[in-house]
């Protein structure tokens, strides 16, 4: 009785908690939770603006500490996490991919259909997750925050509850997500097992003395391919098309660009940090999984009329460009994919945005021919969207081209020089497609309405997977705000490259020293 009266009065110790460190996390995950108690209240104006408003709050708050962390280099919680340069530059990316998000989706059914205060919760959520992925510097930490990272996200590609294409979205991206996560974990138990340490600082000081182990290099390969799957690396790419075009637009923009700087960034520290002392035995599968990358985004991309499916098959090619930069193990390449992660969130929010704009005032969708005629129409848009198409195909005097040439010049420093060289006839190609969507709009007469449109993948009508019906009358300027400011980013980022290259600098130096 005695000993158990003492095992009770014992003071049990907990980890050391960094929580000045994990202020953005506390602000995301605590704006979710505000968020959803203000979308109880039944005032419509509690939902449709003051909920939106604090959900922007809450990434702006997340992005303000984020900031004020610059500088510091600490162990968040016993060395589970980090918070370092490489950490607070991939927050603002993805915190203001989400800011962006929600103001695209304002006005959107998928909010009203799911419910203000859930559909804005989740997005912080997945934010949240994203937090816990880039910090992690532990193997069970990066499977929580991947988990984190993408529960929320199945439910909201489904928000759209009524169209059928959203549900089906939904499912898919559960479906493979699943296997996706199960793959990782296996690959993470592997290594594990291989090095009896889940730390990666440990798992670094260990992996040189059981390299060529079979276990090792099976867990190295289930773990690319797991997080091959969050990236949309090819051949784990089979879900992007689909699950893009049928998840909401704004859903969509916040994917393409908020899901892949997680996945980067994780795979950046794992590998370049965990992993680096058998880079030799990784390095050359992931340059081929690059070039696959590359070719079949590209390939995939040419054929298609559905402008969400054009820009999923974009980003294939495009996580194909970013991955050179974690090839190579090298600081500069870590520097350059940061750099572009940074211009690929200005590009693609300023093409959905768009997007979004001709969804909800056409009634083609998201079908090419929804910005047929737009120069004509409305030029700002058409500039705005022929920025961010330029800007992705990496043509000179945008924020593209100079983070492919970063790109380039890593892939060069790094001795594969013919990495380098599937870049640029990866860029070559790719202007088949970006053009001809920059030709619809300035070359070609608006389309008529003879029939209903039908959408190219799913053969149903197109109208029922916009919001034009619902929205048309209503004007659309946080639409409108996101796609100029973003597309004036890419040309100004194109021009005046340095304030990003400082940033993506200090995100090289976090974890350099150990390249």
């Amino acid at each position: 009785m005695s000993a158990a009266l003492v095992l009770a009065q014992a003071k049990i110790q907990g980890p050391a908690i960094d929580w000045s460190g994990l202020s953005p996390l506390i602000a995301l995950l605590g704006g979710a939770t505000l968020v959803l108690m203000v979308g109880l209240v039944r005032a419509r104006v509690a939902r449709e603006v003051l909920v939106p408003l604090l959900a922007i709050a809450s990434f702006a708050v997340a992005i303000g500490l984020a900031i004020g962390q610059l500088g510091d280099d600490t162990n968040l919680i016993a060395r589970a996490m980090r918070l370092d340069e490489l950490t607070v530059v991939l927050t603002l990316i993805f915190c203001t991919g989400g800011i962006a998000a929600v103001l695209l989706s304002w006005r959107s059914i998928a909010v009203r259909e799911a419910s203000h205060g859930e559909f804005y919760a989740l997005l912080l959520t997945s934010a949240a997750g994203m937090f816990v992925l880039v910090a992690a510097t532990n193997l069970v930490t990066l499977f929580l925050g991947l988990e984190l990272l993408s529960i929320p996200l199945y439910v909201l590609c489904a928000t759209e509850m009524r169209r059928s294409a959203s549900l089906e979205s939904g499912l898919k991206y559960l479906i493979i997500g699943s296997v996706g996560s199960a793959t990782l974990l296996y690959g993470l138990a592997f290594v594990y097992g291989a090095t009896g340490v889940t730390d990666y600082a440990a798992i670094a000081s260990k992996v040189g003395g059981v390299a060529g182990d079979p276990l090792l290099l099976t867990g190295i390969a289930l773990t690319l391919a797991g997080m091959g799957f969050k990236a949309s690396v090819a051949p784990f790419h089979q879900w992007t098309p689909d699950v893009y075009e049928g998840a909401p637009t704004p859903i969509t923009a916040f994917m393409a660009v908020a899901t892949k700087t997680a996945a980067l960034g994780v795979m950046l520290r794992f590998f370049d940090v965990a992993l680096i002392d058998v880079s030799n035995d990784w390095a050359p599968a992931m340059a081929a999984l690059a070039t696959i990358t590359i070719v079949v985004g590209n390939v995939g991309a040419i054929g298609q009329s559905s402008l969400k499916r054009l820009m999923a098959w974009s980003s294939v090619a495009q996580a194909g460009y970013m991955l050179a930069g974690v090839v190579v193990s090298t600081r500069l390449g870590l520097q350059a994919t940061v750099f572009y992660l940074a211009v690929y969130l200005f590009m693609n929010m300023a093409a959905f945005g768009v997007i979004v704009a001709r969804e909800r005032s056409t009634p083609f969708g998201d079908d090419i021919r929804s910005v047929m005629g737009l120069g004509a129409d409305q030029p700002l848009l058409a500039a705005a969207l022929t920025l961010a198409m330029l800007g992705l195909a990496g043509i000179p005097a945008t924020a593209g081209f100079i983070g492919k040439f970063y790109l380039i010049d890593a892939a060069i420093s790094g001795d594969y020089t013919w990495l380098g060289v599937v870049i640029v006839i990866g860029s070559m190609v790719s202007l088949a497609y970006y053009l001809r969507v920059i030709a619809a709009m300035w070359m070609q007469a608006p389309a008529t309405v003879d029939a209903p449109p039908v959408a190219a993948a799913t053969g149903r009508p197109a109208l029922a997977g916009g919001d034009a019906a619902a929205d048309a009358p209503r004007a659309q300027p946080e639409v409108w705000l996101v796609t100029l400011v973003f597309a004036a980013a890419t040309l100004f980022f194109g021009i005046i490259p340095q304030p990003l290259f400082d940033l993506a600098v200090r995100a090289g130096q976090a974890i350099g020293g150990l390249l």
